[in-house]
């Protein structure tokens, strides 16, 4: 990526971005880890502004989450029974829209602070950007592999996610990567990821159960439509509400033990619950980034050996950006329902 970007204000911190995107795109989870490993140590080498750096790494890599295939996505798709092919449609533009803003913003400081960044390296020919780059068309073709089966309609997500191992096993193997002990680390941090979401699913489900026979939801989506709030009045009041859930949850939680009670809500004023899937990942976004128990903070806070507090004050810029972000997705809804109704119908 880096011989494409060396032209644009803030250089390298552009490859953040778009490294984060990319690696969303193939894993579905959160990019900070993969990310913070590498451009950290380079960025800092090349003496690029710490403080941007971190956040570039900390907005960055909550893409993971709105970028198909989103594990947090599917997740909402079974609890809201919502097709998840759709969801990940959905996600698309968006997802790329939240990559132009954070690149914008990169562009803006840096030429701002023309002094944080160092000189560009802009002697490579065409020639010596596309060789630099051969090892990013296999990935692309990965991605292709994974999103494209779903959207064409030649394979459910989980069958797509068989084929996305596949495909990354048949890349270890062409490249030599592959070894007896990162395939073992491999399953078994894949096994713990679906032991544990297994087990949130299961406490989620018994507890909506539950509250369905108390009544309880029917009792709140009641009490909220009674108050007569406009859309963007409930909007607004369920972005300050999962934004404040979040300092104290993960994504996961957030999203099984509240959808029990506002579904009901969505559903009496008839909000599109794949625009709101969509809504309610970006807001969770925010909560990766926020502290006392946001995933991204504790990541880079193991790689820059910053405390969590001084991580969350550089990511604010890209905590504003993604509330940006819900506000353009609220004022034009057509940004996330475009593709699902001309790619599905």
């Amino acid at each position: 990526l880096a011989p494409w970007l060396v032209r644009l204000p803030g250089r390298l911190l552009h490859v953040n971005i778009l490294a984060c995107g990319i690696f969303a795109a193939v894993s579905g989870s959160s990019a900070a880890t993969a990310a913070t490993k590498i451009t950290v140590p380079e960025l800092k080498k090349r003496n690029y502004d710490e403080k941007m750096t971190i956040c570039t790494l900390a907005g960055s890599g909550t893409l993971g989450l709105l970028i198909p295939p989103s594990v947090v996505l599917i997740i909402y798709g079974y609890v809201t029974d919502t097709s998840i092919a759709r969801l990940f449609i959905a996600g698309v533009l968006p997802g790329a829209m939240m990559i132009l803003l954070f690149m914008a913003y990169t562009s803006g400081w840096a030429l701002l602070n023309p002094t944080k960044t160092p000189p560009a390296d802009i002697h490579k020919t065409l020639g010596q950007r596309i060789w630099g780059s051969r090892r990013l068309i296999p990935v692309g073709g990965l991605i292709v592999l994974v999103i494209g089966s779903i959207y064409a309609g030649f394979a459910t997500p989980t069958e797509a996610a068989a084929l996305g191992v596949l495909g990354s096993l048949i890349l270890s193997l062409i490249f030599r990567t592959l070894t007896w002990t990162n395939f073992y680390n491999s399953l078994m941090a894949a096994t713990r990821t679906s032991c544990f979401i297994v087990f949130i699913i299961a406490g989620a489900s018994y507890l909506t159960a539950a509250m369905s026979f108390t009544g309880m939801p029917q009792f709140i989506a009641k009490y909220i439509v009674s108050l007569n709030l406009s859309f963007y009045g409930l909007i607004a009041m369920l972005t300050l509400f999962f934004i404040l859930l979040g300092c104290i949850l993960d994504n996961y939680s957030m999203i099984l033990l509240t959808m029990g009670i506002i579904q009901p809500i969505l559903e009496t004023m008839r909000i599109d619950l794949v625009w709101f899937g969509i809504f309610l990942v970006i807001t969770a976004e925010m909560a990766q980034i926020t502290p006392p128990v946001g995933f991204n903070l504790f990541v880079l806070q193991n790689f820059t050996g910053k405390s969590i507090f001084t991580i969350a004050w550089a990511a604010i810029p890209f905590f504003i950006l993604l509330l940006f972000g819900v506000v353009i997705i609220t004022a034009f809804p057509q940004i996330v329902m475009f593709l699902p109704s001309k790619v599905l119908g």
